[in-house]
Parts: C-alpha cells; sequence; structure tokens
C-alpha cells in the first residue's frame, strides 16, 4: 500500500458518520452577486481596462493590427533588448519588423537561462476591465507560466474588444479551470512593512500592455 493510499484511507475512514449533502454544490452556492458594475458600452469598457492598468503601473499602447508589428518593435528598440522569448505559437508577423534574437520557449531551458532574456512577448485569454487584470491560460500564443515571470520585461497583446470582458464573473466564464491561469494586474510588486515598494520581485519589473484593434487608432502611452 502507498503513502497515498494510506492517507485517503485515513480520510475515508474520518468522513465515514458524516453525511451526504443533499443538495448539489452548483446549487447550494448563491450566485445572485452583482456580474458588472455600471452600464458601459465597449468602447467604455475598454478605455476602462486601459485606465484601470495604467493605475497599476502597466505602460499601455494602442494600435491597429497592422501597426502591431512595428510598436513591438519599437518597444524592443526602446527597452534595448537584443533578446526577445517566444511562444510557440506566437503570430510570427508579430515580430516581422524586429531582428532581436528570438528565443523559443524550451521545456529545459533553466531559470537562469530564462533571466538572461531581455524581453517576452505574450498574447493573452482575457482581460478584466474593472480590475485591470490580464489572465494567462498557457495557449500556444501565451507559453508556459514561468516565461512571463522571469524574465524582467513583458509585452503582452490584448485584441480589443473580443478579449475584454467587464467583470472578472464573465472572465471566469471563458476560462478553463484546469488550465494553468496566471492573473496579472501590472508588473510584479511587492511592500515591506514600512510600505516601500519594489517591483520585479516574482515578476517582471516592466509590464507592457499593447491593445490591438482591427481598426486604426493613435498609439496612447500610459
Amino acid at each position: 500500500m502507498s503513502s497515498r493510499d494510506r492517507i485517503l484511507g485515513r480520510v475515508q475512514r474520518a468522513l465515514a458518520d458524516v453525511r451526504q449533502d443533499d443538495m448539489p454544490y452548483e446549487r447550494a452556492v448563491p450566485r445572485d452577486y452583482v456580474r458588472e458594475h455600471g452600464d458601459r458600452g465597449v468602447e467604455e469598457t475598454v478605455e476602462l481596462l486601459a485606465e484601470n492598468l495604467a493605475d497599476y503601473r502597466a505602460i499601455v499602447h494602442r494600435s491597429d493590427a497592422d501597426g502591431l508589428a512595428g510598436v513591438i518593435a519599437g518597444l524592443l528598440e526602446k527597452r534595448g533588448s537584443a533578446s526577445v522569448l517566444v511562444p510557440p505559437g506566437l503570430d510570427e508577423g508579430w515580430l516581422a519588423e524586429t531582428g532581436v534574437t528570438r528565443i523559443p520557449d524550451r521545456n529545459e531551458s533553466t531559470p537562469h537561462e530564462l533571466d538572461r532574456v531581455d524581453s517576452v512577448v505574450t498574447g493573452c485569454a482575457v482581460a478584466v476591465a474593472e480590475t485591470g487584470t490580464i489572465v494567462l491560460d498557457g495557449s500556444p500564443d501565451q507559453g508556459r507560466r514561468r516565461i512571463t515571470l522571469v524574465p524582467d520585461h513583458h509585452i503582452c497583446v490584448v485584441r480589443v474588444p473580443e478579449q475584454v470582458v467587464s467583470s472578472v464573473p464573465q472572465a471566469l466564464e471563458r476560462l478553463d479551470p484546469a488550465r494553468p491561469l496566471t492573473w496579472i494586474s501590472g508588473p510584479s510588486a511587492t511592500s515591506d512593512i514600512e510600505l516601500d515598494r519594489v517591483e520585479g520581485v516574482h515578476g517582471p519589473r516592466t509590464l507592457e500592455v499593447v491593445l490591438v484593434s482591427a481598426q486604426a487608432s493613435a498609439e496612447v502611452t500610459s
């Protein structure tokens, strides 16, 4: 008998006299909370996302699909990046205008190797306007969770409006709980007991978000 079997056996014996719930969990937990605060249109929801991202110290840019490669190339050049980590399913067109060395997302990459990469570019699964949160779910255009936690500079592309929702409940409806979800609200930061803020402790020190739409839009940096 394995250790796992022994532990599960103990749990089963401890719960032997516990009555089974009469009501299924799905009905036992009330779901009557507010799903969205306020009545906003699509453009207002996207603007709220941009405002809250900036409030969390993310740097927000705007682009259309045709200008996206140029925006990303400009951000990498301004950063002085010599290398960029690329998820396997990232649209190759996004990096078409940059000559920066591309580092593939590999299972065998060590934390030290990832730490030497200057930047990482990913897509996202969904973005939440009310909280200024971006969610990654490990899809091919986002790669493994660690590639967005170790490098110091993360460029994340959000397609608007299709990837933008108003609230967390709406985001959860789009997400698969079995996938590795990473919820990002601004660059990594923490504070000590004296409230001194330190960035880059358990994630990128700089988060740049590109809101890309199908229609032409002037770039805005917050």
